[in-house]
C-alpha cells in the first residue's frame, strides 16, 4: 500500500509532484521517487511513496517504468499470482515478483478491460509514453481514494486532497454545497468534495487524459448492475465465497494481523485467517469506565477475549482514552474533508499502536453491515415500515408525543434505549426512502436549514434530491437490498472506507477488507431481504454462515457500534472548545451557521433533554477543518 501522486501537463510540474509527495509520505515510509518524462508536447510526473507488502525488494520500487509505460500504482492485487501466470503463458517476462508489473503488464495486453479481471483495493496512474496518454484508475468499490484536479489544460491528481491543497492551496476555495452535505451526513457522498473544482474518481471507473488537453472517462463495473443480476440469479455459497475471499486478503510478504472488535465480522474475520495462518494476532479497543457509564456503552473487550481464548489467538488490548483536544486538529487534517465520525480516532490509535509493533498489515470486518443488513437503521427501517400498520392516532397522539418527553441521560447515565427510541420516531412515520434518510443522518430538511444561512437553503433541497436519485436508482424489489445497495455506494465508500483509509495510512499500515470485495458483494446480493432481516435477528443469512466457525454466542451477541464516547467527550473533555472554537468560531461569525441554533443544540445537549452530541463533535470538526483550510491559502466561501 503507497500513496501516489502525479502531473500532467503542469509547466510547474516537477515541483508539485516534489511537494505533494512530501506531504503524503506517511502513506509510503519505505521508498519514494519522482519520475519526469517530457517529450515532443508530454510533460508528465509521477511521485511514488511506498510501504512495502508484496516483494520487499527495491526493483519493485515505484514509478515503474517498462517499454513505454509507467505506473505510479496505491494498491494490492490478490489474484496477481493467476494473472501472472496468464501472462506469462503468453510470453511476458516479468522482472519482479509482486503485483505492480502485473498490473502494468495486464494493462498493455487488456487495456481497460484488464480492471474487471483485478481483484484488490488500488488507484494508480498509467503513462503510456507512446500515445501521450495518461490514464487514472479506481477499484471497483471505492476502497482506495484518488483526487483530481483539472488544471492548465491536464490534471493533478493524488490519494490524498492534502497533498493537492498543499501544492496549489491559493488557487482553491471550499464548496458551500459539501460543508453542508458533511453536516447532513457527517460524511462527504463520493460525488461531492470540499474543495471546489476537485474531483473523487468514482469506483469502478477510469479516465485517460490525453496532450490535446481532451479527456474521456469510462465506468467498467457499478455495484447497482451487479446487485441486479444477483438478485435474478441462483444464490451464491456464502461460508465458499467468504473463506475464499480471506484467504485471498492474506496474500503478503509480512505478517498479517487483524481488527477483533468481538463482534460477528471482525470475529469471521479473524478466525478465518488464524486457521491460514497460526501466527495472526489481534489488535482491539476499550474504554474508560466513567466514559462507558455516560455513553452506555457495552464491553465488547469481553468478546474480543473469550474469542482470542477459544482460537489461541494473541489479543492487544488498547485503551481509548485520548486527549481528544490535542488531538482533534490531528484527525482533522488526517481525514481530509470534513468527516465527522470518532470511529476515525479508533482506527488511528489502533493502527499507531500496531505500527508501533511492526505490523504492516491488519485485515477488517468492514462492509459486512453494509452488504448484509446489519445496521440498526435496516432493522429500524423494517420495523418502520410495520410500525405505520398502528392506526395514526395512536402513533402520532400517543406514542410520538410520550417517547419525545424522554430524556437520554438521568444522574449522569446515559439512556441508550431512550436515545434509540427518539431517533426511531424521526423518522417512523416517513416513506420508504426518506425514513432510510433519516434513519441515519443528522437533520430532518428544516432542522438543517435551521442551521444555516437562509441564503444557503438551495442547497438543502438539492442534496435530498441527490439522495433520492441515488436510492431510486435500483430495479431491485427488494426494501433491505435497497438499502443495502444505498449504503454500498453512500455510506461505505463515503465514511467507513474514506476514515479507515485516512487513518491507517496515517500510522503507515494497510487495512484490508475482505468483505468489501466485488465477489463477496455479487453473493450478497444474491441473497433475498428476507433472509438478511428476519423478525427481530439483523444479518441473519452472514451469521447462520458464520456457524460453520464461530460459537453461537459471538454470533448472535447484541449489535454494538465502532465508535467512541463522544457525550463523555462533548460534555467534559471538550466543553471549553465548544465554547470558544465552535460557539465562537468563523463558520458562526461569517453567518454560515446560525449562532442561536447552535446554541440551542448546545444547551439541549448540556440537560439532557437530546442527545446532540454526534452533531456537536461533527460541528466542531467542521470549523477546525475551516480554519485549518484558510491556514493553508484556500478561500473559504460563505455562500
Amino acid at each position: 500500500m503507497c500513496g501516489i501522486a502525479g502531473c500532467y501537463q503542469q509547466r510547474d510540474g516537477f515541483a508539485l509532484a516534489e511537494a505533494m509527495s512530501n506531504r503524503i509520505a506517511h502513506r509510503g515510509p519505505d521508498a519514494d521517487r519522482v519520475y519526469a518524462f517530457d517529450e515532443g508536447d508530454v510533460r508528465a510526473f509521477l511521485a511514488h511513496r511506498r510501504l512495502s507488502i508484496i516483494d520487499l525488494s527495491t526493483a519493485a520500487d515505484q514509478p515503474f517504468t517498462k517499454r513505454g509505460l509507467t505506473i505510479c500504482y496505491n494498491g494490492e492485487l490478490y489474484n496477481y499470482k493467476e494473472l501472472r501466470a496468464e501472462l506469462s503463458k503468453s510470453g511476458v517476462h516479468f522482472r519482479t515478483n509482486g503485483d505492480t508489473e502485473v498490473v502494468l503488464e495486464a494493462w498493455r495486453r487488456w487495456g481497460p478491460d484488464a480492471l474487471r479481471r483485478f481483484r484488490g483495493m488500488f488507484a494508480f496512474a498509467m503513462l503510456d509514453e507512446d500515445s501521450g496518454s495518461m490514464y487514472l484508475a479506481r477499484d471497483p468499490l471505492g476502497i482506495k481514494p484518488l483526487y483530481f484536479l483539472r488544471r492548465e489544460g491536464g490534471v493533478i491528481f493524488a490519494s490524498e486532497l492534502k497533498a493537492l491543497v498543499t501544492a496549489v492551496g491559493s488557487e482553491l476555495r471550499t464548496e458551500p454545497g459539501a460543508l453542508i452535505a458533511s453536516m447532513l451526513y457527517y460524511w462527504l457522498p463520493e460525488q461531492r468534495c470540499a474543495i471546489d473544482g476537485v474531483e473523487k474518481l468514482p469506483p469502478g471507473s477510469w479516465a485517460e487524459f490525453r496532450p490535446d488537453g481532451s479527456s474521456r472517462h469510462e465506468t467498467y463495473w457499478r455495484v447497482t448492475d451487479v446487485a441486479t443480476e444477483a438478485a435474478a440469479g441462483p444464490r451464491a455459497d456464502l461460508r465458499q465465497v467468504i473463506e475464499e475471499s480471506v484467504a485471498a486478503h492474506m496474500v503478503a510478504d509480512v505478517p498479517v494481523s487483524t481488527f477483533l472488535s468481538g463482534g460477528l465480522d471482525s470475529s469471521l474475520v479473524t478466525v478465518l485467517a488464524k486457521q491460514m495462518d497460526p501466527g495472526v494476532d489481534s489488535y482491539t479497543i476499550t474504554f474508560r469506565a466513567e466514559d462507558q457509564r455516560l455513553e452506555a456503552m457495552p464491553d465488547d473487550a469481553i468478546y474480543a477475549r473469550k474469542v482470542a481464548q477459544q482460537f489461541g489467538i494473541d489479543l492487544h488490548e488498547i485503551e481509548i482514552a485520548p486527549d481528544v483536544v490535542e488531538l482533534l486538529p490531528r484527525i482533522v487534517d488526517i481525514l481530509d474533508e470534513p468527516i465527522g465520525d470518532p470511529a476515525a480516532i479508533n482506527t488511528l490509535l489502533m493502527c499507531d499502536t500496531a505500527r508501533d509493533a511492526g505490523v504492516k498489515v491488519l485485515l477488517s470486518g468492514m462492509g459486512a453491515d453494509e452488504l448484509f443488513g446489519g445496521y440498526r437503521k435496516h432493522l429500524a427501517c423494517v420495523m418502520g415500515a410495520q410500525y405505520q400498520r398502528i392506526p395514526g392516532v395512536l402513533r402520532n397522539g400517543l406514542v410520538g408525543p410520550a417517547v419525545r418527553r424522554l430524556p437520554v441521560t438521568v444522574n449522569g447515565r446515559g439512556l441508550r434505549y431512550a436515545r434509540w427510541a427518539k431517533r426511531f420516531e424521526t423518522f417512523s412515520n416517513l416513506p420508504e426512502e426518506e425514513a432510510f434518510r433519516r434513519s441515519y443522518t443528522m437533520y430532518d430538511a428544516d432542522q438543517l436549514a435551521g442551521l444555516i444561512s437562509p441564503d444557503l437553503d438551495p442547497y438543502v433541497g438539492k442534496l435530498l434530491a441527490e439522495h433520492s436519485d441515488i436510492y431510486h436508482d435500483t430495479t431491485l424489489t427488494d426494501h433491505v437490498n435497497r438499502m443495502c445497495l444505498a449504503d454500498s455506494r453512500m455510506f461505505l465508500p463515503g465514511l467507513n472506507l474514506a476514515y479507515t483509509d485516512r487513518s491507517s495510512m496515517a500510522a503507515s499500515t494497510e487495512v484490508r477488507t475482505p468483505f468489501v470485495d466485488p465477489i463477496v458483494a455479487q453473493a450478497a446480493f444474491s441473497i433475498p431481504g428476507s433472509e438478511k432481516i428476519h423478525r427481530r435477528v439483523s444479518k441473519l443469512a452472514l451469521k447462520k454462515a458464520a456457524e460453520a466457525w464461530l460459537p453461537k454466542e459471538i454470533i448472535y451477541r447484541p449489535k454494538a457500534s465502532f465508535s467512541a464516547p463522544l457525550r463523555a467527550w462533548v460534555r467534559n473533555d471538550l466543553r471549553e472548545l465548544v465554547d470558544d472554537v465552535l460557539l465562537r468560531g468563523e463558520l458562526v461569525g461569517s453567518g454560515f451557521l446560525r449562532q442561536a441554533a447552535v446554541q440551542k443544540l448546545v444547551d439541549d445537549e448540556r440537560a439532557g433533554r437530546e442527545d446532540y452530541s454526534k452533531q456537536i463533535w461533527q460541528l466542531l470538526t467542521l470549523e477546525t477543518w475551516t480554519r485549518h483550510m484558510r491556514s493553508l491559502g484556500v478561500t473559504i466561501t460563505s455562500l
